[in-house]
């Protein structure tokens, strides 16, 4: 077995193991792996061992790869903070954005995904617990940007994303409380089902609290280069 593969199922079995821990099936929670910093040859090699779903945060290094790898039917995420200038390169290059917490960004997407694709799917990131250092909006921002989102042709707003602050396992719990509480509100969201949270060190709380989908980089391709 080759270190991809290797790598790939230690990843697959944790998430199977903490699912059963927190009575949950493991189909359940989708694996993102995010492969910033790494080159085109890994991506190809995780991709022969079964990943489908891969995230990236730079969006110049994520075009190089995109455009090297357009033979394999990869499923691409931007999963960094998403700026205006950037927004025209991620409608037409990716599948999911996660990081939209402004209505403008979210409109420019729409605008801009060309018409023979699929509708991008959107999250929307959430400062869940107030990190000065964090992007994202904020919680009570969330149910009138979910009105506003919702309106717009071209996208299809799947759910939320947040990255607490390390050892802050509480916000988890939050961001499912607030990923529900849209859940029931009157507006039509016919693909509300993702919940991006959790990360290599924190895969246990994440998962026990709700998460539909974590990133996990470290533990699939080793550290960053």
């Amino acid at each position: 077995m080759n270190p991809s593969q290797q790598a790939r199922d230690d990843v697959l079995n944790q998430i199977a193991q903490l699912c059963q821990q927190a009575q949950r099936q493991p189909a359940s929670v989708q694996l993102l792996a995010v492969s910033k910093t790494h080159p085109s040859s890994r991506i190809e090699e995780m991709y022969a061992a079964g990943q489908q779903c891969f995230g990236e945060n730079y969006l110049q290094e994520a075009l190089v790869k995109i455009d090297e790898l357009q033979h394999l039917a990869i499923e691409w995420h931007f999963i960094g903070h998403v700026q205006r200038n950037k927004t025209k390169s991620l409608a037409e290059k990716f599948d999911w954005v996660h990081g939209v917490d402004r209505f403008i960004i979210a409109e420019r997407l729409s605008n801009q995904r060309p018409s023979h694709l699929k509708p991008l799917n959107i999250c929307i990131q959430v400062n869940i617990d107030g990190q000065d250092s964090k992007d994202g909006c904020q919680p009570h921002e969330v149910e009138e940007l979910v009105r506003e989102i919702s309106q717009l042709p071209n996208l299809s707003l799947r759910g939320l994303m947040v990255i607490p602050a390390p050892e802050n396992h509480a916000a988890f719990a939050d961001a499912k409380a607030l990923f529900e509480q849209v859940r029931v509100q009157p507006v039509q969201l016919q693909d509300w089902d993702t919940l991006s949270m959790g990360m290599s060190a924190d895969l246990d709380a994440a998962i026990a609290a709700g998460s539909t989908m974590v990133r996990v980089g470290t533990a699939l391709f080793g550290k960053r280069r």
